[in-house]
Order: structure tokens, then sequence, then C-alpha cells
């Protein structure tokens, strides 16, 4: 990497080394950590395996599994239910947009609308006495199964380079969210998840956030 960066960058090459990794982890989900120390050689990490499908090969699966996540937060924040425009809004601060093929996640469209929708990752419908039709995205069935609200709140607040629970009402909801998923599953609840099950103040959370 310091062979592409010119020279009167390279006293700058930590910081940018840094900026660089955090993009890469919040926009695929591929974390960089260190392989050899005395060598400089790192490794490109897969943080999640959400969307990582059986015999699927790492150039397919691990960048859509962080662009996943990252959608489920969206999805999340807007109330477990997210307009269209809203989803298109978040795309394309990532500079993807509709119609406009994707050096790594090809047809944008497509990929949110069907691909991941026919693996059961999203739902995507029309609202209800919209004229003319409105769609907005839910979580898919697959997506309850293979991850949670909690793990999708750490992604949403590393993208606001901040911790979860500075959204206190989605941090409650993701808390109530575990506390249910931990009861019936037979696990003892800790004390923290246990409060986290009385009614929240607010179910509502600001747009302005994001």
């Amino acid at each position: 990497m310091l062979n592409v960066i010119r020279r009167k960058y390279k006293q700058h090459f930590p910081e940018i080394l840094s900026r660089a990794s955090e993009c890469v982890e919040l926009v695929f989900g591929l974390e960089l950590k260190d392989v050899d120390c005395s060598r400089n050689t790192c490794a490109l990490v897969n943080k999640f395996t959400l969307g990582v499908e059986e015999g699927s090969s790492d150039e397919e699966a691990l960048p859509k599994s962080g662009l996943l996540m990252a959608l489920l937060g969206i999805i999340f924040m807007k109330g477990n239910c997210a307009t269209e425009e809203e989803i298109w809004d978040f795309l394309n601060v990532l500079g993807i947009y509709a119609g406009r093929k994707h050096s790594i996640f090809g047809e944008p469209r497509k990929l949110i609308t069907k691909d991941l929708v026919q693996k059961g990752y999203l739902n995507y419908c029309q609202v209800p006495n919209s004229d003319p039709p409105l769609y907005e995205f839910l979580w898919g069935p697959r997506s309850y199964a293979e991850t949670n609200k909690i793990k999708v709140l750490e992604v949403l607040a590393k993208i606001q380079d901040t911790v979860p629970s500075s959204f206190p009402d989605l941090y409650d909801e993701a808390l109530r969210d575990q506390a249910e998923r931990a009861g019936l599953r037979g696990i003892p609840i800790s004390p923290a998840m246990a409060e986290a099950t009385a009614p929240s103040r607010a179910k509502s959370y600001s747009s302005s956030h994001i």
C-alpha cells in the first residue's frame, strides 16, 4: 500500500489506512487485521456471516454481507419499516444509485428488491392504499433468524461514530428483542435485559439522526 501513496503523503499513511479501514468495515463488513507485524502484512476478515450462502465465493458474499447489515440498520432505525425513498437516500450516500451498475454490488435495484428478497433477508412490499403505489422494506425471516437488533445497532453506532446506548429508544428495543429471544431459548436473562423488557418511554425515533 505504501507503494501507491505519494512520497509527500507517506507521513500520513497511518491515518489514511485507519480511515480507509473504517470505510471498508462500514460498507463491506470487512475488518483489517494484522497478520504479521514484522512484515507489515494485513488481511481482510469478514465480520458478519449474514447473507453468506453455502458454496458461494468470498468475492460474491463478503461485501454484500456488510451492506445487508447496514440496510437492516436503516430499517430498524426507521421503526422497523423503511420506505423505498429512505433506503435509496442511504444508498446514494454510499455512492450506490438505482439503475447504475456498481462495480461490486452489480445492479443495486435487482440486489435489494429481488436477490435479497428471494433469499428471505428483506421483505419488499407495496404500502397499503398507496396511489400511486409506494413501496417499503422490512426485515425478512432469514434476517430475524440469522442476526438480531443488538448486532445491527452496533453497525449503526459505528456508522455514527458512537456507541449503541447513545440511541436510547433503539437500544431499549434491541435489549427487549434479545431478552425475548433468550427467553424463548430458555437462556437465563440478565438484569439489564430484564429491565429492558419493561415498556419503553417512546416508540418513535427521529430520522434526523442519519
